[in-house]
């Protein structure tokens, strides 16, 4: 959507709400609602809208948390401004009278908030610019759809959900007809908001879905994914469902994954065709350095429980032709090849996961890494080395590593890393009055 056919919009009362947002660091969408003739006449668009810098030094719960160097109680918790980047401008189909608009997160004086998500990738899409690569993704990201509102769910403290249809639906047509009427609005309402779709189709457990979009390249991507993952839940929202993305909402349930498809253009050229050089080197940083990138790839202790030998999410480095025990499949023939990386699940911030797997990548060309072997047969019966088994264990690796740290910039590692050990205490917390309390009953 044009600025213009906005402006003409709000002139012609076809509109009268736009939704400026960003992301933040669990790939929510926060943000104002502002009047469409405040933003039209106040010149939002080239002067942005303020927003309270805590946004990026929350947890999950919307507290505050402390260490945060960029935000907190002794700088006063100050703002920064949230700049629209119109190329995202677009109606939200599934709102009446609703555009919605993402920004970029900046200082008063116009520099970058480094540890911004969206940033963070940007400046990997540069690095790789700056090496004469243009980086394309694509995001399959998987979800349950739950019989119970969010209100409900929330009632019965996420626990005994029901899920929308009671058994396997993996590829199932009449079983996935049962969810037609919610999939067709969501797969015609992101069409409409400018979101190519390609597909939907049933998952490996009762309820579960996916939907697919036409791959871009990796800011936009990041972008729909983002756009998508909201979209979808104000969508069951409003038909009195819901929508989980969470890496493992049971444990009796297969777990949900987003599954990134990378590849790398030279002009019109494929980098990767072939199973080039530049190919080879490109999937040999990612199995170098996905365990130190762990925490971007896999953010909350949830996202560890999805990580089990036959359940169709790796639990392995290793990497194959068309092999899904692996976590790196190799798919795609001639310009079309690429690497199929599996070892995300549905709960990551797409900013976060593509900039690692692509400042990874950009790794492996830049240190002209050596491949390993392919594996044949079942990874999760191999010798492969593993990826990290817990947040733990991630966190000691990012710590420990330098790889991330001259990625990223310090700034950028200590903000995360700070995200990551409070995710760690605050489960360890709740661990240790949970055991308490079974002593007491047992005293």
């Amino acid at each position: 959507m044009e600025l213009t056919e906005l402006e003409q919009a709000v002139r012609d009362g076809s509109l009268d709400t736009v939704v400026v947002a960003f992301t933040d660091m669990q790939g929510r969408l926060m943000g104002k609602r502002l009047h469409g003739e405040y933003f039209v006449e106040q010149g939002v668009a080239d002067h942005g809208v303020e927003g309270c810098n805590y946004l990026l030094a929350l947890d999950m719960e919307m507290d505050p948390i402390p260490g945060y160097q960029m935000a907190n109680w002794e700088k006063g918790y100050g703002d920064f401004l949230l700049q629209p980047d119109l190329g995202t401008l677009r109606l939200t189909p599934w709102l009446e009278g609703t555009a919605l608009v993402l920004c970029d997160v900046l200082w008063h004086d116009g520099t970058p908030v480094n540890p911004s998500p969206r940033q963070v990738l940007k400046r990997q899409v540069e690095h790789a610019g700056e090496l004469g690569y243009t980086p394309m993704f694509g995001s399959e990201l998987e979800f349950y759809l739950l019989k119970e509102s969010y209100a409900e769910a929330h009632a019965k403290g996420y626990r005994d959900l029901t899920p929308s249809v009671p058994y396997i639906l993996d590829y199932h047509i009449l079983a996935t007809t049962y969810d037609e009427p919610l999939l067709r609005q969501i797969r015609n309402s992101m069409q409409a908001a400018g979101i190519p779709v390609e597909s939907s189709k049933g998952e490996a457990w009762p309820g579960q879905q996916e939907v697919n979009f036409r791959y871009a390249d990796a800011l936009t991507m990041a972008d729909n994914h983002t756009v998508y993952k909201n979209g979808a839940k104000e969508i069951a929202h409003l038909n009195g469902c819901s929508i989980t993305f969470m890496a493992k909402p049971d444990h009796t349930w297969i777990g949900n994954s987003c599954h990134i498809h990378a590849s790398l253009w030279d002009g019109d050229k494929a980098a990767f065709s072939g199973e080039s050089d530049i190919f080879k080197q490109f999937l040999a940083g990612q199995i170098a350095c996905f365990k130190e990138l762990a925490i971007f790839l896999a953010p909350t202790i949830n996202s560890y429980k999805r990580y089990a030998a036959g359940s169709w999410a790796p639990t392995t480095l290793a990497w194959g032709h068309d092999n899904r025990t692996c976590g790196f499949r190799i798919v795609g023939h001639g310009d079309a090849l690429r690497a199929e990386t599996r070892i995300p699940g549905g709960d990551v911030n797409p900013y976060l996961a593509f900039a690692a797997v692509l400042a990874a990548g950009l790794y492996g060309i830049e240190n002209g890494l050596d491949l390993p072997p392919a594996l044949e047969g079942n990874a999760y019966e191999s010798d492969a080395e593993r990826f990290p088994h817990s947040l733990r264990e991630a966190i000691d690796a990012l710590e420990h590593g330098t790889m991330a740290r001259a990625a990223f910039g310090d700034d950028v590692i200590d903000h995360y890393l700070n995200y990551a050990r409070t995710e760690q205490r605050l489960f360890d917390e709740v661990v240790t009055s949970y055991e308490r309390e079974r002593m007491f009953e047992r005293g």
